[in-house]
This record gives structure tokens, sequence and C-alpha cells, in this order.
């Protein structure tokens, strides 16, 4: 169950079927470098052709800013092994586009025998935004916390219910996220992600019926204004759980006073102006929905509607309440199309927003989000640090080479926000069978990492969960939402102290958010480890011992010879 995340690329067969598929046809992939182009930049577009038909021409047809037809050009061809047949890649340059310029396009190739033209990617529209900025400069020193609402704090002194079924609704509301604003920031987060809390009655609300108001046991839109309000107050930043791939199948919309049920009037009729809102498979009976579940229809971002009513509600939450971003939920669904247009909306309405997806997928692809979005939420790192820390599958020298080359593959101001676990898949420390040194290795590494660092509400304390998501006698994913637990009794407070002196570590040093990271030593024998983070100003040493012994590692680093003693299954910081 601990591959659940990557669930399509999961097994050996999975990835091979997945990259086959990928070379296969003609893929475009929004396969373009520079991949964040400038006002200068001619980008070039690459396209795959894996046929067993003759191809004579294959042509980009431009539709904005002004529409133009553009000839690609034969580069290479390949024998591919997967697919057993020959595999070309044709390229074509564009020209130069000012910057805040959407480029807009489709890519079609035509056989040499007279069959029909074979549109890439199934038809897909692709666009760039041209010079996409940078990711807000506040985000690199962000350190975020994430609330699962109806688990944090039920507020104004109230307990939780005495519940069989972590399914059920457990009374966490928004005013009870007020009143813990003190506990986060005296932690000392400068960030907060919030799940979802539009209308659904599931505990999780990712069913939302309305993106404009608030569900009602959760508390008002009034509440949320305060929310932003109060967390401003305290230098704390939010960010707004925003799903524009799916939503609940009770989805309504107010249209002159009347109350309108979207899929049930597309399901109705076919002639209603909400047809074209959803991906009909076989109208009325079936729909393409969120992993076939069907109480969670796709909607269609291509219809103008529909993108204009995501893209005003994702607005309305930036521009009227106030979130300083977006997490923007299996960024996969929807189209680069419409992830570009948000992109611009966004950073035309509010510059300093940050945006940034789930995309749970290969490196390859997630670096295909550069310049649609300020980063992707790092999953590769994630299931290193799991495997290196709590399960202990991954060798300390495959870590040390994954963060090699994870470093050097993303080169660029591609922001990847980092964790250890999130309420989508097992607690990192009941992955590590309850071993807390072994969560405080994963957190240490967290944070003397790069990437802005989240935490998962409830790890502060030691918070696990009772049984496998994949256990049949279990609740499923609810098992990693479990109640936050405030009784300090049972809280583990040497956890949360030792979090808090990472956290102040980060924030003081800014070797760690801005320094080069070079390892210094690896042994598998001792299963030690230690990396070098520095700047023209700072170093330090972030080292680690997973061994269950006291272990001494020494090394030559700066012509000073390097000797740091650690305690079994521990880790230290020391600065040179």
């Amino acid at each position: 169950m601990e591959n659940f995340v990557f669930g399509s690329l999961s097994t050996v067969e999975k990835r091979l079927q997945h990259f086959q598929a990928w070379r296969q046809g003609v893929k475009h992939h929004s396969l373009m470098e520079p991949r964040k182009p400038q006002s200068g930049d001619s980008p070039t577009l690459t396209v795959l052709v894996g046929m067993s038909q003759a191809i004579k021409t294959v042509e980009c047809t431009v539709s904005e800013p002004d529409t133009a037809v553009y000839s690609f050009t034969l580069k290479k061809t390949s024998w591919d092994l997967l697919n057993w047949q020959y595999m070309q890649v044709w390229q074509v340059k564009l020209p130069p586009q000012p910057n805040g310029t959407i480029v807009r396009y489709k890519i079609k190739a035509t056989p040499a025998h007279g069959q029909d033209p074979i549109w890439a990617d199934e038809g897909e529209v692709f666009s760039y935004f041209v010079r996409a900025p940078e990711p807000p400069e506040w985000t690199k020193n962000a350190i975020i916390y994430q609330i699962f609402p109806d688990r944090f704090y039920a507020g104004n002194g109230r307990s939780w219910p005495e519940l069989n079924d972590l399914n059920k609704i457990y009374g966490g509301t928004i005013r009870g996220i007020i009143e813990k604003l003190d506990y986060i920031a005296d932690i000392g987060f400068n960030c907060i992600w919030i799940n979802p809390f539009l209308p659904d009655h599931t505990h999780h609300r990712y069913h939302a019926t309305d993106y404009y108001s608030v569900e009602p046991t959760l508390g008002t839109l009034d509440d949320v204004r305060e929310l932003v309000s109060r967390a401003h107050e305290k230098g704390i930043r939010l960010l707004f759980d925003f799903v524009a791939n799916h939503w609940g199948i009770d989805h309504t919309l107010k249209v002159d006073g009347k109350t309108i049920r979207t899929f049930a009037e597309a399901q109705a009729d076919q002639n209603s102006p909400y047809h074209g809102w959803y991906k009909w498979i076989d109208w009325p009976h079936d729909w393409w929905s969120f992993f076939g579940v069907k109480e969670l229809p796709e909607v269609n971002v291509e219809h103008p509607d529909v993108r204009r009513y995501l893209l005003d509600s994702a607005k309305f939450w930036l521009c009227d309440v106030g979130f300083d971003g977006l997490r923007l939920d299996y960024a996969l669904g929807p189209t680069h199309d419409f992830w570009t247009d948000l992109y611009a909306m966004v950073k035309t309405s509010k510059p300093d927003a940050w945006v940034f997806g789930e995309v749970v997928e290969t490196p390859t692809t997630i670096r295909q989000y550069e310049g649609r979005m300020d980063g992707c939420l790092d999953f590769p790192l994630m299931q290193a640090l799991k495997d290196t820390f709590a399960l202990e599958r991954m060798s300390l020298t495959a870590f040390d080479a994954f963060l090699n080359n994870h470093d050097h593959f993303f080169q660029t101001d591609f922001s990847r926000p980092s964790f250890l676990d999130n309420h989508d898949m097992n607690r990192f420390l009941f992955a590590a069978k309850n071993n807390k040194k072994r969560l405080k290795l994963g957190l240490l590494c967290l944070f003397t990492l790069q990437n802005p660092p989240t935490v998962y509400y409830g790890t502060e304390i030691g918070l696990s969960q009772n049984t496998e998501m994949s256990d049949p006698n279990g609740s499923g994913m609810a098992e990693a939402r479990q109640p936050m637990c405030w009784d300090e009794a049972n809280q583990d407070l040497a956890i949360k102290a030792y979090l808090e002196n990472l956290i102040t570590l980060r924030k003081n040093y800014p070797v760690f958010v801005f320094g080069e990271r070079q390892t210094v030593h690896c042994d598998e024998s001792t299963q030690t480890f230690a990396y070098l983070r520095s700047t023209d100003e700072e170093k330090a040493i972030v080292a680690f011992n997973l061994n269950d012994a006291l272990q001494t590692i020494e090394f030559e680093l700066f012509e000073q010879k390097i000797q740091i003693e650690l305690e079994a299954e521990s880790g230290e910081v020391k600065f040179l």
C-alpha cells in the first residue's frame, strides 16, 4: 500500500505500459525548450511520432495571439525497443512573442498516403505563457502546516465525539483553526495549507457542491474571512486547496434566484446548457469521473463557461477573501492549456500568490508544468525520504544518488514544496512502525533540504494511525486522518520541541534555504550519511546515523578533519 500514491506507476509492469503509451502515436506532451520562454526566445516544440504508417508532414497551427501555421522538420529516427517500431522526433521553432502573451496551438500529423490527419495527444490544445514569473520570494522561506479541517479542532471548548468510524464527521471547524492560530505560530509555521472546506457531506470535502461558499458544519464565509485576517496579523499566509478536475455530483449554481443542479440538468436533457460541462461516455448512463467514483464527475475545462466559473472562483478566494496561494488538487487531470489560463489569471490578479500542483508522476512529467505553475509538490522526494528513513528499503547509497540527481534535474526556480506524508497516504510515523527516532531523522532531512517543508497536522505531537490504509477492516484513507490530540498528557512533547528547534534553525540560518548541497560522507557499513549546506557566509554539516548503535563518523573537508559522534538513530547539525 506504500506505493498507493503512485497508483498507475506503482509496479514495473504499469511503468512499462505507461512509457509505451507515452511514445506511441503522435505525442507532444507540451515538450518545449525553454520551458519558460521569455520575450526574446523562439521556443522549440518537439513531437514524438511512433506510427505503423508513413508521415508526410507535421504542422503546428497557432490560434493565439495570431493565426499561423508552422511546419515541423524531421530531426531524428530511432528504434523504439518497447513498442518494437521506429520512432521519429520532429521539431519546429515558433517566433518570439512579447511578455505577457499566451500562445495557443494544436499539432497535427498528415500521413503520406491520403489517410486522415492525426492530431497530437488526441487533439489537445496546447499553450504557454511568455515570461511566466519566478515563484514569489516569500515562498522560499515558507514553512507549511497542513490542516484537515474536520480533524483539527472543534473549537469553543468542545471535545471530539466518541465515534467508531473515521469516515464520519468529527466536527472540526474554521473557528477551531482560528482558536489554534497561536499554537501554529508558536511552533514557528508561517504558512497554512487548508484542505477543502466547501459545501460537501463527506468528511474530506472533496465532493464540493458550490465553489463560493463554506460547508455549514465547518463554519461560514465570515469565519473564513476572519481566519485569513487573523492569520495575516500573525504573519501566517494561507493556501486554498483548489480542485479543477471534478466536483460533487450535486454541484449547484444559483441563476436568477433559482438553484440549479448542473449535473442533474445535464443528465436529464442533452440540450441543456450544462450538458457540455461534463464528459460523457454514454449519455445519460455513463460519464468520466475521478478514478471511477461516479459521485465525482470530471468537468470539461475546455467548455468556456466551466473554465470561466473555475477561474472566477479561484480569483474570488485569492482576491476577495485574501488567500495567498493555491494548492492545485490532481493537477494531472485538467489540460496544460487550462493551467496556463489559470496561472496567467493569478499572476495578473495577484502576482504575489503561490500556485503549485499535486502531480503524482515522474520528475519528467512534473517538470512539464514549469511555466504553468510556480511548482509542484515533490512526491518523488517524499517517496525517497519514506523509503530511506521509515521503510528502510532504500540504501543510503541509493538515497545519496537520488538527492544528487534530483537536485541536478530541477536546476531552475521551479518550486517543490516537500513533505513526509499527507492525508492521502499512511502517516510517516506509522510507516516507520511508530519509531519516533526515525520520524526525527526524516524531519531533520526535510528541514535541511532546500525545498519549503510541509508538516501534516499532528506529526508534531506523534500522531499516528491504527491500521494500514489497505486493511479491509480499517477505514481506508481516513486511517491517516485521525482527530488531532489536544491532551498534552497524550502528546509527545519531545517531538514538538525537536520540530520547533528545526524551524528555528531554518529561520535563523539562510544556508538551509539558499545554500548548495554536497554529500561529504556516505557509509553503508555503518549506516551513516552526511551532507554539507553552504553559502559564502555559512556552512553547515547535516549528519545522520541510521544504525541502532552509536557511531562516530570522520571525514576531511576544507583541509579540516571533521569528527561527529552520533547516538543510535539520531542526527545532528554542525556549523563550520
